[in-house]
C-alpha cells in the first residue's frame, strides 16, 4: 500500500525527523489557508499522487506569494499529472501539499528497502539526490552505497556514521544525519514498511538535515497489524478493478498486455504470464483465484478480466489439487455465457476430476479452444489473438 507525500513525512515527524512544516489542500482556498500559518517568502505547491516525477510533469512549483498559491493550486487540482511513472493517461490531482521554501545547500538520496538478495533490510545512500534513483544506478553505479543490517543485531550508530562519512557529511551533519538514518530504520520495521524513502534529503544552509521529499510503501499482508497507517489508504489513487478482486479476495494486478490470465496459485500464474511473453504475447494481468475457488468466484474473476478494454483474449491455466477442474470448468461455461464471450478463449486444465471438467468443456458448445499443456496454451492463446485481430 503507498501513502501520499505529506503523510509519510507526518510519519517522520512524530519519529523526530525534521521535516518542512506544510498543510494539505483540496481546494486553492485551502491552500492559501495552509500557506498563510507557514513562515512568509517562499511557497512549493506540490501534486500529491503516487507517482514519482512529479516535479518534471509540472507538479512541484516554487512561488512567493499567497496569491501565486491560489493561481498555482487552482491548475494543478484536477490536472491529470503525466509523469514517467503515471503512463501517458496520468493521474488525477486531487490534493496538493503546500509547505515552506528551503535554502538547499545540497541535495542527497536515502532509502531503505529488503534487498532479496541477502534477506536483509538495505540502505542505500547517494550524493545524487534529486535524481531518479534508477537513472544513477544505470550510469553511475558506483556513487550509490549500500549497507545490509544483519536483522540479529539490527541498525548500530556506526552503519550511520559510515553513511554520513560517505556522504560527505562532517562535524554535526553526522549526528544529525545519524538521528535520520535511525529513525527512518526503526519507521520502517515498527511498520512493516516495504520502501521508506527520502529524496531529496537536503542539507540545507545552515547545515540541518532535511527531507524535501518522502515515500513510503507497506506490506499489503501486514496492514492487520495497523489500523492506522490503513486509514491512510487512498482508494482514488488505486485500480478499481484491484480494488473490487481485494473484496472478492482475488489476487490481482493489472498489466499492459493483451492476454488476459486466470490461474491458481501465485507461482503457476507468474510462469504462465513467463510463457506467453515466452511465445511472442503480453499478459494483461496476474490473477490469482486461489486454491479453493468456486463457480462464482471464477465467474467474478472473468468480469475483473474483461473489464480492462485491452483485453483481446483469455488463458485459463489450472491445476486441480485442492481446486477441482470440474468446479472451474462449470465456472468457465457459467461466465462464458452470462458475459457473450466473443474473443479468444484458451483453457489447459491439468489434476483433479481433469477428464470431467474437458468433458464440461466440450458439451458446452462454446468456442472454447482446449490445450494439452501450458507451452500448448500460451501458443494457441497468442495465435489466437492475432488471427483475430488479422
Amino acid at each position: 500500500m503507498n501513502i501520499h507525500e505529506y503523510q509519510a513525512k507526518a510519519l517522520l515527524r512524530e519519529r523526530g525527523i525534521p521535516v518542512p512544516n506544510g498543510g494539505v489542500a483540496y481546494t486553492a482556498e485551502e491552500a492559501v489557508k495552509a500557506a498563510e500559518g507557514l513562515t512568509p517568502g517562499v511557497y512549493v505547491v506540490k501534486a500529491q499522487i503516487h507517482a514519482g516525477g512529479r516535479g518534471k510533469g509540472g507538479g512541484v512549483k516554487v512561488v512567493k506569494t499567497l496569491d501565486e498559491v491560489r493561481e498555482t493550486a487552482d491548475q494543478m487540482l484536477g490536472m491529470q499529472l503525466v509523469t514517467h511513472q503515471t503512463g501517458p493517461e496520468g493521474k488525477e490531482v486531487m490534493r496538493v501539499y503546500v509547505e515552506e521554501g528551503c535554502d538547499i545547500a545540497r541535495e542527497l538520496y536515502l532509502g531503505l528497502l529488503v534487498d532479496r538478495a541477502t534477506s536483509r533490510i538495505t540502505i542505500m545512500a547517494s550524493t545524487e539526490g534529486g535524481m531518479d534513483i534508477e537513472e544513477v544506478a544505470e550510469n553511475t553505479p558506483e556513487k550509490i552505497m549500500k549497507v545490509s543490517i544483519d536483522p540479529a543485531t539490527g541498525i548500530q550508530p556506526f552503519h550511520c556514521r559510515d553513511l554520513a562519512f560517505g556522504l560527505g557529511l562532517e562535524g554535526d551533519q553526522v549526528k544529525k544525519a545519524t538521528k535520520v538514518i535511525m529513525a527512518m530504520y526503526n519507521a520502517f520495521v515498527e511498520l512493516d514498511a516495504s520502501i521508506v524513502e527520502i529524496n531529496p534529503l537536503v542539507v540545507t544552509g545552515d547545515g540541518d538535515i532535511m527531507p524535501l521529499d518522502a515515500k513510503m510503501n507497506f506490506d499489503e499482508n501486514a496492514l492487520y497489524r495497523h489500523p492506522d497507517i490503513e486509514e491512510l489508504r487512498d482508494e482514488s489513487e488505486e485500480d478499481p478493478a484491484e480494488m473490487k478482486a481485494k473484496d472478492l479476495e482475488l489476487n490481482y494486478v493489472k498489466l499492459s498486455g493483451n492476454i488476459g490470465c486466470m490461474v491458481n496459485g501465485a507461482g503457476l500464474a507468474m510462469s504462465t504470464m513467463d510463457i506467453i511473453q515466452l511465445y511472442g504475447g503480453s499478459p494483461a494481468n496476474f490473477l490469482d483465484v486461489g486454491g479453493g475457488a468456486t463457480k462464482e468466484r471464477v465467474t467474478e474473476a472473468f468480469k475483473l478480466i474483461l473489464s480492462d478494454p485491452n483485453v483481446e483474449g483469455i488463458l485459463v491455466n489450472i491445476f486441480g489439487g485442492i481446486m477441482r477442474c470440474d468446479v472451474i470448468a462449470d465456472g468457465v461455461v457459467a461466465a462464458t455465457r452470462e458475459m457473450g464471450l466473443t474473443m479468444p478463449l484458451v483453457v489447459r486444465l491439468a489434476g483433479t476430476n481433469v477428464e470431467k471438467g474437458k468433458e464440461i468443456l466440450q458439451q458446452s458448445g462454446l468456442n472454447i479452444i482446449a490445450a494439452d499443456n501450458l507451452a500448448d496454451a500460451a501458443q494457441k492463446v497468442v495465435h489466437a489473438v492475432r488471427e483475430d485481430a488479422a
